[in-house]
């Protein structure tokens, strides 16, 4: 869904970012293929809540995080992780500075996926990148430690829509580890929900219209234990934290969504935190 949505705002006129590679993700899964991958596929266009405001949602954090990565790495830093990366074409899109090192960590499975269309595409990615097929329930930070990752050197972090499907227990675990496994000059971007109750929003337009259209009902996925405020945690251990809505940044770049009523991005956060150096 994400890869159809990144697809579609690369297509438009009035772009926040793009990934040449999503719609061939999108095209190459039966289950997606016949997705639209252009606003012109949409009959009701912008006016769909799927395919118009939620992939314009997803368009607007792909340049957010995008923006992130590429600033973090300046200082110095040159290892980055991306946490359940999935579909995640960073390694081969973004401009990345000499030295740099991309981790995707994700299931076996989901990597082969990804390694097949890739390849397809004869695409060649813009920094070292290193695949760690494992699973973030299973033993990960052994794997990231095997593959060639540096706890003694700043590193950049990325969990882009990933926990709010854990339990508690796990985003707990996964952001304590971040901070284990980070020296001085370190970053890291998560997105959260912080909706009191989820459901909530359960006739928002954007699961209402997810749950039609491709079958996939989010709230059945998400976790609905309460959350953990790892916002605060990471205060608490010496890192600096902005907590920012997606809103703010439609403001910023005069396009993506804006609230509006029964709205299930309410609660979304956008967490960016740095770890000062010494």
């Amino acid at each position: 869904m994400v890869a159809a949505a990144r697809a579609i705002e690369t297509h438009r006129h009035d772009t926040l970012a793009r990934d040449i590679y999503a719609e061939h993700f999108v095209l190459a899964a039966p289950a997606s293929a016949g997705w639209p991958v252009r606003m012109q596929q949409v009959p009701d266009g912008d006016a769909n809540p799927l395919w118009g405001r939620f992939a314009r949602y997803f368009g607007l954090r792909t340049r957010v995080l995008d923006d992130f990565l590429l600033r973090s790495v300046q200082p110095g830093a040159r290892q980055v992780v991306l946490l359940g990366a999935g579909l995640d074409s960073r390694a081969f899109r973004l401009d990345w500075p000499p030295g740099c090192v991309i981790f995707e960590i994700d299931r076996k499975g989901v990597l082969a996926f990804k390694h097949k269309v890739l390849d397809g595409l004869s695409a060649t990615p813009k920094a070292a990148r290193v695949p760690v097929p494992v699973d973030l329930r299973a033993d990960w930070v052994g794997a990231l430690a095997d593959a060639g990752f540096d706890p003694a050197a700043p590193s950049i972090w990325l969990a882009e829509g990933l926990l709010f499907y854990l339990p508690s227990a796990a985003e707990t675990y996964l952001i304590d580890t971040v901070d284990r496994l980070s020296t001085g000059g370190s970053a890291l971007a998560f997105e959260v929900k912080l909706d009191k109750d989820l459901l909530e929003y359960r006739d928002s337009p954007l699961y209402t219209s997810t749950t039609h259209q491709i079958g996939i009902d989010l709230l059945d996925l998400f976790d609905r234990e309460p959350r953990p405020d790892s916002a605060g945690d990471l205060g608490s251990k010496g890192w600096s934290t902005s907590v920012r809505t997606p809103f703010d940044f439609t403001r910023h770049h005069g396009r993506g969504p804006l609230p509006e009523q029964n709205d299930a991005l309410a609660g979304n956060r956008w967490v960016f935190a740095n770890k000062p150096r010494p």
